[in-house]
């Protein structure tokens, strides 16, 4: 993230304004600083004249929101790190938090999580204040708590002890004050870690592929939200199924979208992810499809994901306050 460049243009879009006047902005007392008019600003840039100028979004309590299938391959970290950057560059705090051993989510915005002093293990098993644990990038609305392959073994590390469902709805009080969403990237299995991902949330969003295979794994998640509600009196607010990496040239994925429509309509997002093989590329370079070309597909789509989730929020909230 820290090579990531913004063109004047994009960098002006961001702020929302023209490029008249982000030179104004350039020579404003403050920001003049940074280095006045340029052709190219980084991540840190957006960051600076955000604060400078105030042109944050309102604060929010923060939202919970969870990336999960417990099948594997359905393109989930691809989705979360993506939305989790997009959220940030728009102004927002974020605070993504990579549950899964593998790191991915660590890796996609540009971290090593075997070179991380904590992770999310210290945080659950050690009783470490996730503030402790927080990595910072160049993006200064976007925090990280990362993971290593040391997160293999938390289901055993966590099994003796009390209260373990609960043990990261626990660590995300103390932070909650500081950011507006925490986005959850969660390995594709079910144990101890992933009951604590789901107890945390507020939000669970469902990323399946245009086949088959994907509604085995969908079943199961969903007999397991409904269990949680029996048996421990947890109610996500909002469950999103995000049909991913489709192509309608394909009959299999129209089939596939077919009986989604049909089977789990009330929860299926309006927006379908297409086919984008940015995805990966921006992945292998550790930079979120927005930084590596906002112009994709793939960025198009989670855009229109978050124009899509954004409305329902502010309804709820509405609801809260009446």
């Amino acid at each position: 993230m820290e090579e990531v460049r913004y063109p004047r243009k994009r960098f002006a879009e961001l702020l929302g304004f023209s490029e008249s006047e982000l030179t104004i902005a350039d020579n404003l007392e403050g920001l003049v600083e940074l280095g006045g008019r340029r052709d190219s600003y980084g991540p840190g840039d957006l960051s600076a004249y955000r604060a400078a100028l105030g042109a944050h979004p309102p604060r929010r309590q923060m939202r919970r929101q969870l990336f999960l299938n417990f099948k594997g391959g359905t393109g989930k970290t691809s989705l979360s790190t993506s939305y989790a950057y997009r959220l940030a560059e728009l102004g927002h705090r974020v605070l993504l938090l990579d549950l899964d051993s593998q790191g991915h989510a660590t890796k996609c915005v540009g971290f090593e999580g075997e070179e991380q002093k904590y992770t999310l293990f210290d945080v659950l098993v050690k009783k470490l204040p996730i503030a402790d644990a927080v990595i910072h990038t160049p993006l200064a609305e976007l925090d990280l708590v990362a993971s290593n392959l040391r997160m293999s073994t938390i289901d055993l590390a966590l099994m003796p002890m009390s209260g373990r469902e609960f043990k990261l709805r626990k660590a995300l009080e103390d932070v909650a004050d500081r950011y507006d969403f925490c986005v959850l990237d969660a390995p594709p299995s079910f144990g101890l870690l992933n009951l604590n991902a789901i107890m945390s949330s507020d939000d669970l969003f469902v990323p399946v592929l245009p086949d088959f295979l994907s509604f085995h794994g969908l079943k199961l998640l969903f007999e397991t939200v409904h269990e949680l509600e029996e048996d421990l009196e947890h109610y996500l607010q909002n469950v999103t199924i995000l049909l991913n990496n489709f192509n309608p040239t394909t009959r299999i994925a129209r089939e596939a979208r077919q009986a989604l429509e049909e089977h789990y309509g009330e929860y299926l997002s309006k927006t379908v992810v297409r086919q984008c093989t940015k995805f990966a590329q921006a992945s292998s370079e550790g930079t979120p499809i927005f930084a590596f070309d906002p112009s994709s597909k793939g960025a198009e789509d989670i855009q229109s994901i978050i124009d899509e989730f954004m409305p329902r929020l502010a309804a709820r909230a509405q609801e809260r306050s009446a």
